[in-house]
């Protein structure tokens, strides 16, 4: 069962909301070869702010995934793209509804 989630909020630098859409779109085939993240959202939250919603069935997943292709490439590209460094939340899921297929 889902119980752990992160959410990750950034803002892009000034001409750079077109390359953070591009990396997260790289974001997408990375989460699909992780296997401890069943569920992994990118999202546009205005012109200039994106974030990534993912969720774990444990809290083993949630860390693979700190440490993982995607934190790793997040950082690497940071400073290239985003105002601050990212704001990464630890959350925990108290329900979940999903008919998505």
């Amino acid at each position: 069962m889902i119980k752990h989630a992160l959410f990750a909020r950034f803002e892009a630098k000034p001409g750079k909301a077109a390359d953070v859409a591009t990396f997260l779109e790289m974001g997408l085939t990375l989460a699909n070869q992780e296997s401890t993240t069943p569920i992994w959202f990118a999202l546009q939250l205005s012109e200039s702010v994106f974030g990534v919603f993912d969720a774990f069935e444990t809290e083993a997943g949630r860390q693979a995934h700190l440490q993982g292709p995607i934190a790793q490439a997040l950082m690497a590209k940071a400073e290239e793209l985003f105002t601050v460094p990212p704001s990464i939340e630890k959350i925990e899921v108290l329900g979940l509804k999903n008919l998505a297929r």
